[in-house]
């Protein structure tokens, strides 16, 4: 059943696919990857999202690109409102600004800085919050929920779209399947609470009980929430074909962090980092109908300051010739 106001918004509320609609999309995405192995047949269980309209990418900046710079490691040392200036000069349309950057979360610094991105033109995008949900301590998970149900609200005052949330990892002597319980029943709490701010709860696959497809639908799977998706990241699968491994959740994604590297191993091994095929990924979004925003996370060795007006050239090149208007 859609959300309220699922086919008004520009980037709608998610509705479920039909079987028949997942197949077609799922042919997309092999064409797109040009390999017929791009979908594996565990993903089928799981009801897809769909989108109203043709794919339509949105072109975000990530607080964490500039991480050096907020904690001052790296020279000049910046504010949210600096990180705000900079996108719009970038050419981006929107910001996520990432709780860790945060050193005033009072309800007038978040008009202010939603103010401030207004008359930039941007957009927030969504948030993240370092949580971990696989903490076995009973009060310490609850701290964990806490935290994260605050964000939501947060992120709700700034206008943001999602929050990206992490699963964790085992703790020691404790069980995947024990941790991935506790993980489940926590994210379907704070999407609750979510739900009440119109914000999707977006887990991201970040190692841990998520890093690998399989894991993070095994999540998805039992979590069957109208506000709960995937945070696509694209630099964090690490098997011999990442952009395989990345097409089996690309269905699910109400989120994307693009990153300019990936990572793949081979007989074991993980290889050096190797420069993404951005154009392979937008076409895997394309593929799926993705319409939302796609959040330039940029982690590489690059000065920041130098590659990322770069990036975001190449990534709005790419989205003009992807999905053109």
């Amino acid at each position: 059943m859609p959300s309220p106001g699922a086919l008004t918004s520009e980037f709608a509320l998610p509705l479920r696919m039909s079987r028949r609609q997942f197949l077609t999309a799922a042919g997309l995405v092999t064409a797109a990857l040009g390999k017929q192995t791009a979908l594996m047949s565990s993903a089928h269980a799981i009801e897809p999202i769909q989108r109203l309209g043709k794919p339509h990418f949105r072109l975000s900046l990530a607080g964490y690109s500039l991480r050096d710079h907020f904690a001052g490691k790296r020279q000049p040392a910046i504010t949210l409102e600096d990180f705000a200036d900079l996108a719009a000069q970038w050419g981006f349309e929107a910001i996520e600004p990432t709780a860790y950057y945060f050193k005033d979360t009072s309800a007038a610094f978040l008009a202010k800085l939603k103010g401030r991105c207004t008359r930039l033109g941007l957009d927030v995008s969504g948030g993240a919050v370092g949580n971990n949900f696989c903490v076995a301590d009973p009060q310490a998970l609850k701290k964990q929920i806490a935290d994260v149900k605050a964000w939501i609200e947060r992120y709700s005052l700034l206008g943001g779209k999602t929050l990206r949330i992490f699963a964790g990892s085992v703790p020691k002597g404790d069980t995947e399947e024990n941790a991935r319980r506790r993980c489940i029943e926590a994210i379907q709490e704070c999407c609750d609470h979510a739900a009440r701010y119109g914000i999707y709860l977006a887990l991201e696959n970040h190692g841990g009980i998520t890093s690998t497809p399989q894991q993070i639908l095994a999540i998805v799977q039992a979590v069957k929430h109208d506000y709960f998706g995937v945070n696509l990241d694209t630099g964090n699968f690490h098997g011999e074909d990442p952009y395989a491994e990345l097409a089996q959740i690309a269905p699910y994604a109400v989120v994307c962090q693009v990153k300019t590297e990936i990572s793949r191993s081979r007989g074991g091994k993980r290889l050096p980092a190797e420069p993404a095929d951005l154009k392979k990924i937008l076409n895997l979004l394309r593929g799926v109908g993705y319409r939302g925003y796609v959040v330039l996370e940029y982690e590489a060795a690059e000065e920041p300051m130098k590659a990322i007006p770069r990036h975001a050239l190449e990534l709005r090149k790419l989205i003009q010739e992807i999905t053109p208007l």
